[in-house]
């Protein structure tokens, strides 16, 4: 008996709370026609019942078709709360043998009743009885309205069928609370758990729903910050090794130099890594320019940067258009064969706007295998990962032909958020094209 008990306790500390209250709940359905059978048809035979063979008889047969009614209602309440709460369908034919059973009870009492074998207290409490298990699944699988009609009709059966062999006066009309009673009863026992328990179920659903919706965001999230922070840096490596390559051909000295630069990009970008993965990186606008600026020369196109330093920017959208400055030279570098590229930065009381227009724009539309315009690859996310960033603060993105063979990309912020906190806007000096080209480009030459 202990390691029995050691069992159930095992088994109840595994459940979690809302599975205990769940069992519980089911536990307490099926107790219920026991604990009314065992009360209200037990009790009649004390006093109610008259101690003669025949009421005897009536009185023990409806003792069997009571317990036979709990069987059928302990057999069948799990299928019925399953299908309240949505999860299983209930056959209605497993309901068809308790309603068989429940006439049967009503048959009996109206033959005890006809044989006057019990007192009117005894008939009236047997009678509330009757309809108990049966209506503990009946409740459960049809709509409250269609349930109180079914109650109002067991009533009326059992007045029709007592009248039937002689029952009058007030027995008779106390027949009709008496049954309404026990249906009533078990409405708004039963009913009110299951509602309860179905919407703590969904609460837990929807729980669980939010945790997996989270976790698919931040793989979103990472997936998206791992590729704007190794975009532009793999693409420079891959820029500087070629170089590399070439003036070690040539027999130039300055190819240790690219390497050396490379190694320098590869390492910060191990540490962008750590920084993205510890989810502490955030991208910096005017770093971010000015890193802009510097590989677009090196690559051996010109750049302009003109910005309006008059304003002040929140924290968060100079983030978000540091993001747009890495995405877009990340694209200026991989697509077409640009020679110029200009950042400009405009910001007003109400918005700001951020535009990177270069020329040498790609064809309008990529071969098989290949990305368009404004893409990181094949299948890239860059654009639609900055769109994602530019929405949380409701803000937008363009990106297409400009006309002459340009290519621009325009994100818009607006300003409109008191909840950011402002933080100073970098000044952007202007860079003109007619710079002495970098050393890069010497090398080129």
């Amino acid at each position: 008996m202990s390691v029995l008990v050691r069992g159930w306790r095992r088994s109840w500390q595994k459940r979690s709370k809302l599975e205990r209250i769940d069992l519980y709940s089911r536990l307490t359905l099926s107790v219920m026609p026991w604990l009314f059978t065992l009360s209200w048809q037990l009790a009649p035979f004390r006093s109610d019942i008259r101690h003669t063979p025949l009421p005897i008889a009536l009185g023990l047969a409806l003792l069997l078709v009571g317990l036979a009614q709990c069987l059928l209602s302990n057999r069948n309440v799990a299928l019925s709360y399953t299908h309240y709460l949505g999860t299983a369908v209930f056959p209605r034919r497993r309901q068809l043998p308790p309603l068989v059973l429940l006439l049967v009870n009503l048959g009996l009492l109206a033959a005890m009743a006809g044989v006057d074998g019990i007192s009117d207290p005894g008939l009236l409490l047997m009678t509330m009885n009757a309809p108990v298990a049966f209506a503990i699944t009946q409740t459960l699988l049809v709509p409250v309205r269609t349930f109180l009609i079914q109650s109002f009709s067991v009533t009326a059966l059992s007045v029709g069928a007592l009248a039937a062999v002689g029952v009058r006066g007030g027995t008779l009309a106390g027949v009709v609370p008496t049954s309404l009673f026990g249906c009533v009863l078990v409405l708004i026992s039963v009913r009110p758990s299951a509602w309860s328990l179905g919407v703590m179920w969904q609460a837990e659903e929807a729980r669980d729903l939010q945790a997996r919706l989270a976790v698919a965001e931040e793989r979103l999230r990472f997936g998206r910050d791992m590729h704007d922070v190794l975009g532009r840096n793999l693409a420079v490596i891959a820029l500087k090794s070629e170089l590399a390559v070439e003036l070690a051909q040539r027999g130039r000295p300055a190819a240790a130099d690219q390497m050396v630069e490379v190694m320098r990009i590869a390492r910060a970008s191990q540490q962008e890594v750590r920084d993205v993965v510890r989810g502490y990186r955030e991208a910096d606008l005017s770093t971010e320019l000015v890193g802009a600026r510097s590989v677009l020369r090196a690559a051996g196109i010109g750049c302009e940067v003109a910005g309006d330093g008059g304003g002040e920017l929140p924290a968060p959208v100079q983030a978000a258009l540091g993001w747009v400055v890495r995405e877009a030279a990340t694209n200026v570098l991989r697509h077409g064969d640009p020679r110029h590229c200009t950042i400009r930065l405009r910001a007003s009381a109400d918005a700001v706007v951020l535009d990177v227009e270069n020329d040498g724009a790609p064809p309008a539309v990529a071969g098989p295998g290949e990305s368009g315009p404004g893409e990181s690859g094949p299948g890239g996310s860059g654009l639609a990962g900055l769109r994602e960033r530019l929405r949380a603060l409701d803000g937008s993105l363009d990106a297409g032909p400009a006309g002459n063979g340009l290519f621009r990309l325009t994100a818009t912020i607006p300003l409109a958020r008191p909840a950011m906190a402002p933080t100073p806007a970098p000044a952007f000096p202007v860079a003109p094209p007619s710079q002495a080209p970098s050393s890069l480009q010497e090398e080129r030459r």
